[in-house]
């Protein structure tokens, strides 16, 4: 027994081999963000129900604002110095000390922009009292997510998964005791920024000796090298920044805080969902920049081929199962009060088939350092999808922003797929027939059971059964699939 613990141990707490490392990897950042979002979903959903559609759209409202910012503090610094000390791990206290110094310079700038502009970014008085709050939010968090630079650079994402966790428990447990002792949108950003700021002071004190000399190894001969890679991620963050809450800002501009707390309710569980591909690319992203580096082509068509396919394998039952269920799920996270965002709901779901592979796409680009190649796409997609919401959110609310939304990612995933098949000619499409037909017979059944008035979780555990069991039947080869170990074949 003594051996199997020791064994465990060492599988989960130590790198040993390519597919060993990934898969430790992917298990802990699935399973800590897994348990930091459930745990943080709580405080979600009774913040929805305590604080009401326009309480609850006033903190949402300046959470985006918040995560709106936090993309010019970053720039591609964090991704950059990743992949940069992955490749050469001797240069890694020089390239920490130099991206750190870059980074709270554009910490600084950040917050003076945020301070100033924000109020004048909408009409709801009680969101522009919350802009102080959330600028010192956003410098906390800045700090924060920077040690996770060196854990990803060390493929140890095992503390990153553990410090994260206890992030969001100080968020969740300061916010619950807010909603209950004085339940106001200003008590629970407060809350907010204290949780994050307790996530920041632990996160330091960890990584305190991964941190030595990070004022004295600085180099300014790294500078330039580091600002002429990073250059499209300045524009491409301001882009992505319109692409990600542009809709919230606008709906702010035009429509009422009612609305806004109708479309973070119909938003928020989508962004959950979203983590599902980020956490799948961050796991490969390391090994994926290895085999790229060392310009086995095969073996990075294989692992393209194979993930796109995992990742759509998920996105297609969860977007169809959704879109069927989606009134009595809204019903049963936000109460009968937010029935209102059922349409926007469902309307968003339709981007997990575009955000899932796409996500898993831009970081097979990145690892070709041809991330020129985003500031195109995002480019066109923010673009489309600022003049979209403004065409649309004034006339039809949030679902013409669930549209505009829709429409801009089709361009911007859509461009850098074409593009990452012209550095390596994958072909996913073949592999996902079998995935379709179990999708579709899952979706019929999910409609006869909602229509004979099932319970909602037993329609939810039923169509799963289903799903696995018509693919199983059908020789569908997806449990292999949805193994990250199965993506790469070592000799």
């Amino acid at each position: 027994m003594k051996v199997n613990v020791e064994k465990l141990k060492s599988f989960l707490f130590k790198n040993s081999s390519l597919k060993q490392t990934v898969i430790k990897n992917t298990f802990w950042l699935t399973a800590g963000t897994a348990v930091s979002k459930i745990i943080r979903a709580v405080l979600i959903i009774y913040s929805a129900r305590i604080l009401g559609t326009e309480g609850y759209g006033v903190i949402s409202y300046a959470l985006s604002l918040a995560a709106f910012f936090g993309i010019f503090t970053d720039i591609g610094l964090s991704s950059l110095l990743t992949r940069e000390s992955a490749k050469n791990p001797e240069k890694l206290s020089a390239y920490l000390s130099t991206t750190f110094f870059l980074k709270i310079v554009m910490l600084a700038i950040t917050v003076a922009v945020m301070l100033f502009a924000s109020p004048y970014f909408t009409t709801i008085a009680a969101a522009r009292a919350l802009v102080p709050i959330m600028a010192l939010l956003l410098t906390f968090d800045t700090l924060r997510t920077f040690g996770f630079s060196i854990t990803r650079a060390q493929s140890k994402m095992e503390w990153e998964a553990g410090l994260s966790f206890a992030t969001d428990i100080f968020i969740t447990v300061l916010g619950l005791l807010a909603l209950v002792i004085a339940p106001h949108p200003q008590n629970l950003a407060y809350a907010y920024t204290v949780g994050t700021g307790l996530g920041f002071i632990l996160v330091f004190f960890v990584l305190r000796h991964e941190f030595r000399g990070l004022f004295s190894n600085f180099d300014k001969t790294l500078l330039k090298p580091i600002i002429t890679k990073a250059w499209p991620f300045a524009i491409m963050g301001l882009l992505g920044g319109f692409m990600i809450n542009t809709d919230t800002i606008i709906i702010g501009i035009f429509r009422s805080a009612n609305e806004l707390g109708l479309y973070a309710a119909a938003q928020r569980p989508i962004q959950l969902l979203y983590l599902f591909p980020a956490l799948f690319a961050t796991s490969l992203f390391p090994i994926a920049s290895k085999l790229v580096n060392e310009e086995n082509h095969a073996a990075v068509k294989r692992v393209i081929e194979k993930s796109v396919t995992a990742i759509l394998a998920i996105a297609l039952p969860i977007t169809v199962g959704g879109i069927i269920i989606g009134q009595p799920l809204v019903n049963l996270l936000f109460g009968a009060e937010y029935q209102g965002a059922t349409l926007t709901f469902q309307l968003l779901l339709i981007t997990l088939l575009l955000v899932f592979p796409g996500t898993v796409i831009g970081n097979f680009i990145f690892t070709y350092d041809k991330q020129k190649v985003f500031i195109i796409s995002t480019g066109i997609g923010a673009t489309m999808n600022v003049v979209l919401d403004l065409l649309l959110i004034p006339h039809y609310g949030i679902a013409g922003s669930a549209v505009a939304t829709i429409i801009s990612q089709i361009f911007v995933n859509g461009i850098n797929w074409r593009y990452l098949k012209r550095l390596n000619n994958f072909t996913t499409l073949r592999h996902l027939m079998k995935i379709v037909a179990a999708t579709a017979v899952m979706g019929i059944a999910t409609y006869f059971l909602l229509a004979l008035g099932i319970n909602i979780f037993i329609i939810l555990v039923a169509a799963a059964i289903i799903f696995g069991g018509v693919s199983y039947t059908m020789r569908e080869p997806l449990i292999d699939l949805l193994r990250i170990s199965s993506i790469f074949n070592e000799e």
